[in-house]
């Protein structure tokens, strides 16, 4: 029996904003979860090919405005979209389609809408490579993601670096 999950906790970075070895923990493919580790934090800075350029407010209300307007396009229940400064939440549900799939297609068009709006991020990356995205399975924790992404990162802080 294929039964599909509720939801999807999809989250992506600007790019150069969260690196391997990053203060506020960071992910490794491999191993998961891992400590702070300056050194790599800073090997892997000092070797970023473009300057950071985070999100400012027109260009996070364009982000939000866009994978609102992917999801009606391809009949996503949104239940919330939170573009930050350096990253970027959305919680949607999704018929017959994989997480990974689903992200790819939201940072696609948001990169389409951004380079169109403004130059600065033409012949550039504006997220990192991949991102998270994680199947949310109970209706409970489903809710709990979205008081997250609605209230809760702002508590956490997650903005600054």
């Amino acid at each position: 029996m294929n039964v599909e999950p509720p939801g999807y906790f999809i989250t992506f970075t600007v790019y150069g904003t969260f690196l391997q070895g990053d203060a506020r923990w960071w992910r490794s493919r491999e191993n998961g979860v891992q400590p702070p580790q300056p050194l790599l934090q800073q090997w892997h800075r000092d070797r970023l090919n473009h300057k950071v350029i985070l999100l400012d407010q027109l260009q996070r209300d364009a982000v939000e405005a866009e994978a609102e307007r992917l999801a009606v396009f391809r009949h996503w229940k949104l239940w919330c979209v939170s573009a930050r400064s350096n990253h970027v939440h959305v919680v949607l549900s999704a018929n017959a389609s994989s997480g990974r799939k689903i992200r790819d297609q939201i940072k696609a068009n948001c990169t389409r809408v951004l380079r169109q709006k403004w130059p600065v991020f033409v012949d550039r990356p504006v997220w990192t490579v991949g991102g998270d995205w994680k199947c949310i399975s109970e209706e409970d924790e489903l809710e709990q993601v979205i008081v997250y992404v609605r209230e809760a990162q702002d508590r956490k802080g997650r903005d600054c670096w």
